[in-house]
């Protein structure tokens, strides 16, 4: 009977950046930010802070079900030795077929891993709710149903620069020309953070302030947009856990 069937999926998510004091304080860190978005009952969700060299081991990999690789504060185009591992790390996913989002950071270090380009955006920063626009011809935005438009929250400076060989792009926006991206079934990159709520964005954006990335002005037109619009949350919740856990 339906009723009874258990859930047992297993996923890992690959953290690429240290926790704010106050994602921390709000949500347990960006482990507890990705689960709120992601976890439904049964399931087995790990955290491999891979900035510190935590990595699944190798005969374990075929336990889980996918993975999530999260945004970062360092560069997708960097050659810091735990960026080089996730590379390798990614490689082998991908050789096992097995599931893997990648969100901002997590999105450009896929399409590196796969033979593709990132770096920094000739625009400068992408800071607020974006609209991006869906490839009609894409099967997985078909399945899911998702609008020819959609709002996204963006954070971030480095965009891809050129897909992987054989993947497609499935979103993209006037700021950015990859928004996300497919690679076969097992592979999909989010320019973008679903994840993120409206609070996690505004403190991101002091933060900001303080490191001198962006002025002190900047910010309060930026914050000031970010409260005008709201990013369309659950379709974008859909569209990831349809891919992680749809049978696509």
């Amino acid at each position: 009977m339906e009723g009874n069937v258990t859930n047992n999926k297993k996923f890992g998510i690959l953290l690429c950046a240290e926790d704010t004091d106050y994602v921390k304080k709000m949500y347990g860190g960006y482990f507890g930010v990705f689960v709120r978005m992601l976890e439904e009952k049964g399931e087995t969700w790990d955290l491999y802070r891979v900035t510190r060299g935590e990595f699944p081991d190798d005969d374990e990999l075929e336990t889980y079900d996918g993975f999530v690789v999260s945004g970062s504060s360092n560069d997708a185009h960097g050659n810091e030795a735990w960026i080089c591992r996730l590379v390798a790390f990614l490689k082998r996913l991908d050789s096992l077929k097995i599931k893997v989002l990648g969100i901002c950071f997590g999105h450009q270090i896929l399409s590196r891993a796969l033979g593709g380009k990132s770096g920094r955006s000739i625009s400068g920063w992408d800071i607020g709710t974006r609209t991006v626009h869906f490839s009609s011809s894409s099967k997985l935005v078909q399945s899911v149903k998702m609008p020819a438009l959609l709002s996204i929250y963006e954070i971030h400076r480095d965009e891809v620069w050129e897909l992987p060989p054989k993947a497609e792009r499935i979103a993209w926006s006037d700021k950015t020309r990859v928004e996300m991206f497919r690679y076969g079934d097992h592979i999909m990159g989010i320019q973008g953070h679903p994840e993120y709520t409206k609070d996690i964005l505004l403190n991101l954006i002091d933060r900001l302030v303080k490191l001198d990335y962006i002025e002190d002005s900047e910010s309060d037109e930026l914050k000031a947009k970010v409260e005008e619009r709201e990013p369309d949350r659950e379709a974008l919740k859909r569209l990831c856990l349809s891919f992680l856990k749809g049978g696509f």
